[in-house]
Formats: structure tokens, C-alpha cells, sequence
């Protein structure tokens, strides 16, 4: 056992709490760029869209994250995948449904609206939902990346049930 202070475990009657410090060997690394002298993609203005909370998602970040879902097959996770790709835009949540058909109003308190179906002209970061059927009781949840569907595989449209009582929602974040 490593100890950061001399013990004398000979002398020790009981457990002995140990308390690890790590220590880099570098120093920390400063950046001393002017504002000329940033590259392009830090140059670039980000889309920050979000609700009267003071929550902003990053739009870019976001389709990002749904690029990196590269599954060919669902998992059932598709609340879960657009969930973390949320958060990973800066979207918070102090607590969140399970089931993909029930985001709607959690979608709406992080500063996105409801809107009429727009599967002919989506726009990056639009979220549509599928209500619950009786073959599929959780639903579905889906977002747009800018050049296609993505929930927790790579959809190859928005339409993934053949299931004629399919009823969706859709979701555009507020500007």
C-alpha cells in the first residue's frame, strides 16, 4: 500500500485511511492565441438554441454526437442515445422519461417546440416521436443530423414502422 505520508502501519490498529493526491509532471497548458489567431472551426459561431431556463443546446455538437451512432439495427435504446446526444450539447435534465413516446413536454422544458410534421424540409437537430401502438408500447424517438435520421442506429428514413396507426410528433428547438 502506497501511503503520501510517512505511517507506521506496525503501529496501526485499524484500517488505515489513505489519502491518494495524483500530481501531473506537466504544467498545465495555456493558450496565448490572440483572437486573430484562432483556427476556423474556433472561429465559426455556434447555433445555441434553447429555453427561457438559461439551458443553450449546441446544435452542431449534437448532430455530432448522432454521427457517432453507427449501428445498422436499433437496440431499443433510442430515448437513451438522443438523450446523451442532448447532453452532450448542453442539454440538462434533473430527471427524464424511460420510454421515447413520452419526451414530448422533457423536449418542450429544454426550449424545443411542437410543430406541424416537417419530414419534407427537416432541419438539423429537429426530434420527431412516435406515439405508442400495441406493438410498440415505448414508442420511438428520432433526430435529424442534417442529412439523416439517427435514434440508436442509422436510420435510412424517418419512417421505421409499417405500421399504419403510427401517429408522430415533432419537435424544432426555439431560436
Amino acid at each position: 500500500m502506497v501511503y503520501d505520508q510517512g505511517v507506521d502501519v506496525q503501529s496501526v490498529n485499524g484500517p488505515v485511511k489513505a489519502e491518494i493526491v495524483i500530481r501531473s509532471q506537466q504544467a498545465p497548458k495555456r493558450s496565448h492565441r490572440s483572437n486573430s489567431r484562432m483556427s476556423a472551426q474556433e472561429d465559426t459561431p455556434r447555433k445555441l438554441f434553447g429555453a427561457d431556463n438559461g439551458q443553450r443546446i449546441d446544435i452542431d455538437k449534437f448532430a455530432q454526437k448522432l454521427r457517432g451512432v453507427t449501428a445498422q439495427t436499433s437496440s431499443q435504446k433510442c430515448a437513451k442515445s438522443v438523450r446523451i446526444a442532448l447532453e452532450s450539447a448542453g442539454a440538462k435534465f434533473n430527471n427524464h422519461p424511460v420510454a421515447a413516446a413520452d419526451w414530448g413536454n422533457t423536449l418542450q422544458k429544454i426550449g424545443y417546440e411542437r410543430i406541424n410534421q416537417s419530414f419534407d424540409r427537416p432541419k438539423k437537430g429537429d426530434i420527431y416521436i412516435i406515439n405508442r401502438t400495441q406493438k410498440h408500447v415505448y414508442g420511438h424517438i428520432a433526430a435529424y443530423t442534417g442529412s439523416n435520421w439517427v435514434s440508436d442506429f442509422q436510420q435510412s428514413g424517418y419512417a421505421v414502422y409499417k405500421d399504419p396507426n403510427v401517429r408522430y410528433e415533432y419537435y424544432r428547438l426555439n431560436k
